[in-house]
């Protein structure tokens, strides 16, 4: 490699480290981290557990931004080391283009987990997924967006949970609800949120057509103690029924299942996923309270797209299309941004949309 090719790499590490830190005030992150961590140690600290507690989820978040921060700029003067040592003479390109590359990298998940500056970013996401008009085939569409997320909390490492699960008549889902915990994560699947179009060769068409099949996808916050909703009990419609299973002991034999219907809005939030009736509904309330909150918001903002899936789960009004027929590629249409390998965006590789859309949404574009 030309000694010139090498410059023009160190440039643009450079230019990346720069543009990172003048996305936040590094002194001030510190300074905060510092200050939350000095009252842990207060002998009162721990007299109010709920207070104590945020102060802890607040500088687990701070400090985990921080080391991240710090092992960025340790990785820069790493390349500034070797690029004088190449420049004055000494073979240690490969050391170079390997740190840098690591570099860039980091330079890149860095600066989109700096987009998330929403006060909701921080929190866990409830995802809820419902077929739209097609039968079998939108139902089956349905479970396999319901699959891509599930792997995508696997390879981002979150974890996940079945909040309520139904079964279509013949294969594929009527309707999921699962949560997704870990760091920003609804930060970053608030980008799923809207319509999602299939075009493939179904496999339940015998005369071998190719169909167009529709999903809504809604994401909502799980709020925490931070937040209050207050739910007026007259205002709530709550039933109780036998949860349904795949059959066997993952069935329940008591009425366990929990359906909450908010009257004003007309809002309903269904869970089963525990034996406890109790547990599924105050997991119902939490949810309701997520989707109430969201509904204040667009109230307040008159920026319902942002929030969740716009009702009309049909043709024109999709956020992303993924074409397995006559041709293969998936695109989002806000974003512009496509790949044609859909095989592994199903397998849950989604960051490359979640990335276009936060960036665009940082610009004020979206």
């Amino acid at each position: 490699m030309q000694i010139n090719e090498i410059k023009q790499i160190f440039l643009r590490n450079q230019k990346e480290h720069k543009e990172i830190f003048s996305m936040l005030d590094f002194e001030v992150l510190k300074s905060e981290v510092n200050r939350l961590d000095q009252q842990t140690y207060d002998q009162d600290f721990w007299n109010d557990s709920t207070s104590a507690n945020k102060v802890i989820i607040a500088l687990k978040t701070l400090k985990t931004t921080y080391d991240k921060i710090n092992k960025f700029h340790d990785l820069f003067e790493e390349i500034e080391v070797l690029y004088e040592f190449i420049i004055s003479g000494e073979d240690m390109e490969e050391e170079f283009i390997q740190v840098t590359s690591d570099f860039s990298l980091q330079a890149t998940i860095l600066g989109v987990e700096l987009l998330l500056s929403d006060e909701n970013d921080k929190l866990n996401a409830i995802i809820e997924i419902h077929p739209g008009a097609g039968g079998t085939e939108s139902q089956d569409w349905a479970d396999m967006l319901y699959r891509m997320y599930k792997r995508h909390s696997e390879i981002k490492k979150y974890d996940y949970e079945l909040l309520n699960y139904l079964s279509g008549d013949e294969a594929g889902i009527k309707s999921v609800t699962f949560s997704i915990k870990g760091q920003n994560s609804y930060g970053y699947l608030k980008a799923e949120n809207g319509v999602h179009r299939l075009v493939r060769i179904s496999p339940f068409d015998s005369g071998g057509r190719r169909h167009t099949s529709f999903a809504s996808v809604t994401v909502i916050p799980e709020l925490d103690d931070s937040i209050e909703i207050e739910l007026n009990e007259k205002d709530l419609k709550i039933d109780t029924y036998r949860s349904s299973g795949a059959g066997g002991q993952s069935v329940n034999t008591t009425d366990s299942a929990v359906r909450i219907t908010h009257l004003p809005t007309n809002t309903v939030v269904t869970v089963q996923n525990e034996r406890s009736q109790l547990k599924n509904r105050d997991t119902a309330l939490k949810i309701l309270k997520g989707k109430l909150y969201i509904l204040e918001l667009e109230k307040k903002k008159e920026e319902l797209s942002s929030y969740r899936a716009t009702d009309a789960n049909s043709f024109g009004s999709q956020i992303r299309s993924y074409v397995m027929h006559p041709y293969s590629m998936v695109k989002d249409h806000r974003t512009s941004v496509e790949t044609g390998n859909v095989q592994k965006v199903l397998d849950g590789e989604i960051d490359i949309f979640i990335n276009g859309y936060l960036k665009l949404l940082a610009k004020g574009d979206l």
